[in-house]
This record gives C-alpha cells, structure tokens and sequence, in this order.
C-alpha cells in the first residue's frame, strides 16, 4: 500500500480547544499521522497535515469532520478567508506509488460517506472533479457560507455530488478532492490598503493571466494592520516560490508600496526552498549534496546501516536479508534518482515543459517508495521465516493461514517494486528525446538499472511462487502479471 497525504482545513483558528478536539479524533486512528497544525486567527481558519494509508486515512478524516460539526457553527464563523462549511475542504494528495486516480477514489469515497452518516452536502473539486467548472476551488466556493444557502437549493449547477440539495443548517457544505502538492504561500504588503492586494492579486493568478499554476486573493489581516496576497502554487515546479514573490513585488511597487514579510502556511517540499535560495544568492551550479543538513543525515544513515557502503556490507555478509529483492528496490532508487537529475539539468527554468517537471516529481516520489521497498523486503522474508518456524512448531489452521499470509507478502513486496521500476522505467524513455544529450550516458544507466530492478524483483516473486503452490495456493494471476511485466522490459 502507498500513502496519501490529507490537508483537511476547519474554519476555526481562534479556539485552540477546539482544534485540538478535531486533530485529536484523526490521530486516534492506527496508522495516521499529524504532520502538522496550522491556524490563523485572521483567516479563522486551522489546516490539518495528515499522512496515512487509504483506509485508515479515510477514518481519520471523517472522524475529524464529524468533530468539526458538532463543534463549529458557520453561521458564526467571521474570517478573512472564504468558506462554506465547518470543513471546508478535504485534499487527498497521493504520494510514492499512490496514483491520482486513486486519490480520486478515497475523495469519492469520503464523500459518499459524509454525506449519507452527517448530511452534509459535498462537492468534488480538482482532479476528482464531475464538472469541469469545478476542477477550481473557488467556483465551488462562489457565494460561501451564505450564498450557496439559497444557490444550492433553487440551481440545478449547484446541486451537490453527493447529498441532498441543502445546507447542514451549521456545518454547510464540503468540497472534497485530489490534487499535487501545494505550497501555500502568503506576502503581507507595507500596506493596510486590502485594494491593493486584491489588484495584485488578480494580476498574479493564472485565472486573470498572470503566473501560471497560480491561485490568489488579496486580505485584510487587521491584527497586523497590513494587507496579505494569499498565494497557492499548485505545482511549485513550473511556478517556484521566488517567482510568485518577485511577481508581487513588482505588481506592489506600481502601487508604492512593497514586501514587508512572506510566509508559508503548512508544508513544503524541500527541494522548493532550495530553488529560491539558489536564485537570490545567484548559486548557478550549486550542489544540494553540500548542504551541511543533507551531508549530516548521509552520516545518521551509516551510523544506522542505512548508507550505501554500510547497506553493501550487510547484503555480503552471510545473512539472507537484505537480498536480492532488496538490491532491486535500491537499483530502482539509483535509477529514479539519475533520471530526476537528468530532467532537472534538462528543463529550462525560464520556461519549464509542465511534462518534464511533472515527471520529475513522479521520479522523486517513486524514488522515496523504492527506498521503502528495500526495507519492506526484507522485512517480509523475515515474517515468512517466523511464520515457517511458527507452522513447524505446533501446525495447525490458523499457523498454515499465517504461514500463506506471510508468502503473499513477500511475493507482493517485490511485486510492487517490478511494477514501478517498470512504469517510471516507461515514463522516462518517453521524454528521452527531450532531454540533453550530453545527459545520455547517465538516462542509459537510469534505464539499464529499472530493467535490472524489474528483473530482480520478478525473480524473488517467482521464487516465492513455487510455496504459494507447494500451500495450495492459485497463483495464475501473479504469474500472469509477472509475464506481463516481464514482457515490459
């Protein structure tokens, strides 16, 4: 299973109590993680940082939306940002081998079931979107709280995905959807003049004409007497951190007026804070190996047998584990990695191909999944010897369903890591023509290793298929996936 990340937003940022209330019915849940709070009070507004697998995520996020039901009233909700419900929206945003199609179908399913167990109506909206009008946020939002009180109810464009055509009477209504990552990112102004930072942010959005992959409102924050362009970049890659702010600033000095301070709201992607350093200190052919952080955590790695020199000595060492399927994930790990700096050096930053930066993306997650699959391998050899052991110590029914529950995982493992050595191998010898050329060798040696990290790990399924059929067990689905794979490469 692959994880998903979840950014719930609540609209309350003034009662912590009441936050924590929320947060704590998701982390109550096996297997979800809070990554992160965030509450503004100006907005009265709390965005939630979760991470989990798609079942247990699932739970997590309706327990909390059931929470902020009974705990916020929109109807006496004031705030800056704009809102329609007690949640207001629910991303899922797929992460390692996790596709978007599948985030889509967590969004399907959540709102189905808020809507039946809390009749609160949902909207899907972005990739889960039903209506292509509604692949934008802010057409689902149009009117909030107030003007979608009556909308919803007297047009048929306004209807509902899912529930029936009116308001929860206190915790209207929720767009829930799939999306990338998103960096949110605000610029307060030297400036209180909100119409100001409604004209720059109109001249900044993509929707106006401005900075593509660029969302924006302009807001009063009257506690710091200033006014805020709000910014969310929904694909960091073809619109970066430093390029949004430069925009506002220019847009601000038309006016007389400039930057005071940015923010970022939630998480963000380490690699966006590198490109804006890189651009304001001129770093033209920096190394991100030489940030001292990232040289530091490669000497935690090897103090835990994690590096690469203590990873080949364990697997020379005369111990079963890691082995081979283990050596497959970590050559699909390599491979990923060359290709995403192939197509880093390959795309042009002052204007980026969205195909090439969208795959460089695609690269970096799979790469952090392959990584967890050399782990994950090893782990599940070590559960099928335990199980063996436990089968020959006292057999019996329940000891033979863990003995076969145990070989189907260790025959799924290397699965998963043939499948996305296989599909990251295709993506990247379809953009190889746009690449550089003098890049050749390095795009060679990322395809030669997904083929040998294919090949590898279809081997280590096969090997545990001879026991699934020793156990009686039908394995003509595996193997007929396996040929398919093999075919592949």
């Amino acid at each position: 299973m692959s994880p998903y990340e979840c950014g719930p937003n609540f609209s309350e940022g003034r009662d912590p109590a009441k936050i924590e209330r929320i947060v704590a019915a998701g982390r109550e849940v096996p297997g979800v993680t809070v990554l992160d709070v965030e509450r503004n009070a100006d907005h009265n507004r709390a965005v939630v940082s979760l991470v989990g697998e798609g079942d247990a995520l699932l739970e997590g996020v309706f327990r909390m939306i059931r929470v902020a039901a009974q705990e916020i009233d929109v109807n006496q909700h004031r705030g800056e940002h704009p809102r329609m419900g007690a949640t207001d929206v629910v991303p899922f945003v797929p992460l390692g081998t996790a596709t978007m199609p599948e985030a889509v179908r967590l969004a399907e399913r959540l709102g189905d079931r808020v809507a039946r167990e809390l009749s609160i109506p949902v909207f899907l909206y972005a990739a889960a979107a039903r209506r292509p009008e509604r692949a934008d946020l802010a057409r689902v939002r149009e009117g909030q709280f107030e003007g979608l009180r009556t909308t919803i109810e007297t047009d048929p464009a306004r209807a509902p995905d899912f529930g029936e055509a009116h308001l929860h009477p206190t915790a209207g209504a929720i767009a829930i959807g799939a999306r990338p990552v998103l960096i949110a990112f605000n610029a307060y102004l030297t400036t209180p003049d909100v119409t100001i930072a409604k004209k720059i942010a109109k001249a900044v959005r993509a929707r106006d004409g401005g900075l593509p992959e660029v969302k924006a409102l302009g807001f009063d924050i009257a506690e710091r007497h200033r006014a805020q362009v709000s910014m969310n970049l929904t694909d960091y890659r073809i619109t970066p951190i430093h390029r949004a702010l430069e925009a506002v600033r220019r847009e601000a000095q038309r006016y007389g007026v400039g930057v005071e301070e940015s923010e970022i709201v939630g998480l963000v992607p380490e690699d966006a804070l590198f490109d804006s350093a890189e651009y304001y200190l001129q770093l033209h052919g920096f190394d991100r190996a030489a940030v001292l952080e990232r040289k530091v955590r490669g000497v935690e790695a090897a103090a835990t047998g994690e590096s690469l020199r203590a990873f080949t000595d364990r697997m020379a060492a005369r111990t079963p584990t890691p082995g081979g399927g283990s050596a497959a994930a970590a050559a699909g790990a390599m491979a990923a990695a060359l290709g995403e700096m192939v197509l880093a050096y390959s795309i042009d930053s002052a204007h980026p191909d969205p195909a090439l930066s969208s795959l460089m993306n695609t690269l970096a997650t799979g790469r952090q999944r392959l990584l967890e699959l050399v782990t994950e391998d090893s782990q599940s050899y070590e559960a099928v010897r335990a199980a063996r052991k436990a089968r020959g110590a006292q057999p019996g029914a329940d000891q033979e369903r863990a003995y076969v529950t145990a070989l189907q995982g260790a025959a799924d493992v290397p699965l998963s890591t043939a499948r996305l050595a296989s599909d990251l191998a295709r993506q990247l010898a379809e953009v190889r023509g746009r690449t550089k050329a003098m890049l050749g060798s390095d795009i060679t040696t990322a395809l030669a290793l997904f083929r040998a990290a294919t090949e590898g790990a279809l081997a280590n399924v096969e090997i545990n298929l001879i026991d699934l059929r020793a156990a009686q067990v039908t394995t003509g689905a595996l193997e007929a996936e396996v040929a398919r794979l093999r075919a592949g490469t």
